[in-house]
C-alpha cells in the first residue's frame, strides 16, 4: 500500500511543482528524491509487511511476498531510469515536471495492478497505466511521428480497454457468486460456462494488447518508434513487465483451476509472438525500431510464465522483470546519446567511446540471454518453468529456436560497433557526462551480479 499512496501522493506533488517551478533542472531532483522515498517504503512493506498506511480497502487490494517484491523491483528500476536519463526528460520539452508527474501516476498505477484482488481494481490499474503513457507517447508536439504514435497508441488502447470490459462483465454475470472478487469466481471442474470462457477470452486478447504479444501487437513498433526514445525506454521496460505481472496474477489466482483448458490459446499466442518479433527484427535497419520488434520478442518468453503457471514461473517472471528492465533502460539509455539510430550509426562507437561501447554490449548480451548475464538467468527460470509443466515440451524448443535467431540481429549492432569505422561523430557532442557513465557501470555491475547469483532478486519474495 506504501508505493500506491506515495506515488499518487509525488504525483500530485510533481504536477504542482510543475506550475510554480520554472527551472527545467529543479523537477528532475524532486523526482529523485520522491522515488528514494517510495523505494525506501517499499523495501521497509516488503521485509516487515506492515504498511504505513491502514485504511479499509474491503480486501480489494492484497499484499504478499510475490507482489511486494516486484513492486520493489520496479521502483528500483524507475530510480536509476531517472538517474541515466532523467536530462533526457528535460530536452523532450517545457512541461517536465508534468512529465515526472506522469511517470509517478503510472507507478500507481502499476502498483494497483500488482496487488489487485478484484477485476474492477484491475481494470482500474489497468487505466492509471495506459492513460498518461498515451500523453507522454505524444509529447513531443514539434513531431509529427510522436503525434501520428500518440493517436494509434489512444485508439487501440480505447478498443481493448473496451474488450476488457467486456470480459469483466461476462465474468461478473457467468460466476454464481456474482462477484468482481478474483478467489470468488468459482468456475469449478470440468468444462467452463459459456459467459466464463468467453470473458476468460476477452480478457486474454486484451491483456495480451497490453503487453504487445501477437497477433494484438501491431500497435507497438509505430509507438515505441514515434514516442521520444527516453519514454519509448520507460514504456518497453517497467510498464512492460507490469502487464505480464497483471496478467499472470490474474490468470493463476482467477483460472487456474481450468489451467488445462486455456493452455493451448496461450501456447499459440506465445509461438505466434516468438515468430512475428524475432523474425521481424532481423530485417529491421533502424537499432530503436529493431528494439521495439526485439520487445514483442522478449514477450514471447514471457508468456512462458502464464503457460507454466507454477512457482518456477513466478520465479522467473521476477528474473525478467529486473533482467529485461535494466537491460532496456540502458540500452535506450545509449540510444538517446546517438546521432543516428540506424545500425550503421553505431560503426565506430567502440574506438570513441569505449564504455558505452562496453556497455551497449552487456546489455545486448543480456537481452540475448548469453550466460554470466541477468538476461541468461531470466530465460532459464522461463524454460525451466515450461519443463516442470511437462505438457509442451515442443514449445520449449520452439522458444529456445528464436533465442537463438535473436542473437543475429542483437550481434548486428555488436559488430557495427566493434568491426566497422565511422567517417563521423557517432555520439552527440558533450551529450555525455560522467554521472552518465557512472549509471552505465552501475547497470553492467547488477546485470552481471543477477546473472551469477539470481537468489539476490527472487529470494526476497520469500522473506
Amino acid at each position: 500500500m506504501n508505493a500506491i499512496i506515495l506515488t499518487a501522493i509525488w504525483g500530485v506533488i510533481m504536477m504542482f511543482g510543475g506550475v510554480f517551478i520554472k527551472s527545467k533542472t529543479a523537477p528532475r531532483f524532486v523526482a529523485i528524491t520522491g522515488m528514494l522515498i517510495v523505494l525506501s517504503s517499499s523495501i521497509i512493506e516488503l521485509l516487515t509487511k506492515k504498511s504505513f498506511f491502514n485504511f479499509d480497502h474491503n480486501n480489494m487490494l492484497h499484499t504478499d511476498g510475490f507482489n511486494l517484491t516486484f513492486i520493489a523491483i520496479v521502483m528500483t528500476c524507475t530510480l536509476i531510469y531517472f538517474l541515466l536519463t532523467g536530462t533526457e526528460i528535460e530536452k523532450v520539452g517545457s512541461h517536465v515536471g508534468e512529465y515526472f508527474a506522469l511517470i509517478f501516476f503510472i507507478l500507481c498505477g502499476i502498483s494497483i495492478a500488482a496487488t489487485f484482488n478484484t477485476l474492477l481494481m484491475l481494470f482500474i490499474g489497468i487505466e492509471i497505466i495506459s492513460i498518461p503513457l498515451y500523453i507522454l507517447t505524444g509529447s513531443d508536439k514539434r513531431n509529427l511521428k510522436s503525434n501520428e504514435a500518440a493517436l494509434k497508441y489512444f485508439l487501440m488502447g480505447a478498443f481493448s480497454t473496451g474488450i476488457m470490459l467486456m470480459g469483466i462483465a461476462f465474468i461478473y454475470g457467468g460466476n454464481p457468486n456474482a462477484s468482481f472478487y478474483i478467489d470468488k469466481i468459482q468456475i469449478g471442474l470440468g468444462h467452463m460456462p459459456v459467459l466464463i470462457a468467453a470473458g476468460l477470452l476477452f480478457i486474454m486478447v486484451s491483456m495480451s494488447f497490453k503487453v504487445s504479444a501477437a497477433p494484438f501487437h501491431f500497435w507497438t513498433p509505430d509507438v515505441y518508434d514515434g514516442a521520444p526514445t527516453v519514454f519509448t525506454s520507460f514504456m518497453s521496460s517497467v510498464v512492460k513487465v507490469a502487464g505480464f505481472f497483471a496478467f499472470l496474477r490474474l490468470f493463476e489466482l482467477s483460472f487456474g483451476i481450468v489451467h488445462e483448458q486455456w493452455q493451448y490459446l496461450i501456447a499459440f499466442i506465445t509461438v505466434a509472438t516468438l515468430v512475428i518479433g524475432n523474425i521481424t527484427a532481423v530485417f529491421q535497419q533502424s537499432v530503436k525500431r529493431m528494439l521495439a520488434y526485439s520487445s514483442i520478442a522478449q514477450a514471447g518468453f514471457m508468456l512462458l510464465a502464464i503457460f507454466a503457471l507454477n512457482a518456477k514461473a513466478k520465479e522467473g517472471i521476477l528474473l525478467y522483470s529486473a533482467a529485461y528492465s535494466l537491460a532496456s533502460i540502458g540500452i535506450f539509455g545509449i540510444l538517446t546519446k546517438m546521432e543516428d539510430y540506424t545500425i550503421d550509426g553505431f560503426n565506430g562507437l567502440g574506438k570513441e567511446n569505449p564504455l558505452m561501447a562496453f556497455a551497449a554490449t552487456v546489455f545486448l548480451l543480456s537481452l540475448t540471454g548469453i550466460p554470466l548475464t541477468a538476461g541468461f538467468q531470466s530465460k532459464f527460470f522461463m524454460l525451466m518453468a515450461a519443463v516442470d509443466n511437462g505438457h509442451q515440451f515442443w514449445l520449449v524448443i520452439v522458444a529456445v529456436i528464436f533465442a537463438a535467431i535473436s542473437a543475429y540481429y542483437y550481434f548486428r549492432v555488436i559488430q557495427a560497433i566493434y568491426f566497422k569505422e565511422s567517417d563521423r561523430n557517432v555520439v552527440v557532442a558533450n551529450a555525455v557526462n560522467p554521472f552518465f557513465n557512472y549509471m552505465l557501470i552501475v547497470i553492467i555491475a547488477l546485470i552481471v551480479i543477477i546473472g551469477i547469483y539470481p537468489e539476490i532478486v527472487i529470494g526476497w519474495m520469500y522473506r
